[in-house]
């Protein structure tokens, strides 16, 4: 698990699948944080990669940028990404910047 004062990410690998467990509140401070640990997964083609934001009590712009560019990035790799357990109030977010087709997966 790494963690700022802010932010926590914890990572878990399962067969076929990487889950990120985001947790605190992802913004402009910590930003750095989040994409240096997601660098490395989005390289990560030949399993999912899944952000699980169950614990995320905040994201601003900055920090819904960094999602837009994990979903990007790994559509361009052409390997799959999604995030789940969305908080209610963050999902309206989502919902108004017109992204949650993007980042959830449909049922």
């Amino acid at each position: 698990m790494t963690q700022t004062d802010k932010l926590f990410l914890r990572t878990e690998n399962q067969e076929g699948k990487c889950i990120v467990y985001v947790g605190g509140e992802l913004d402009l401070e910590s930003a750095v944080h989040m994409r240096a640990v997601m660098t490395p997964l989005i390289e990560l083609t030949d399993r999912e990669l899944i952000l699980n934001l169950r614990e995320l009590r905040y994201v601003d712009s900055t920090g819904i940028g960094i999602l837009v560019s994990v979903l990007k990035a790994r559509h361009a790799k052409q390997a799959p990404f999604s995030v789940e357990a969305v908080p209610s109030h963050i999902r309206k977010l989502f919902d108004m910047t017109g992204i949650t087709p993007f980042l959830l997966k449909q049922a």
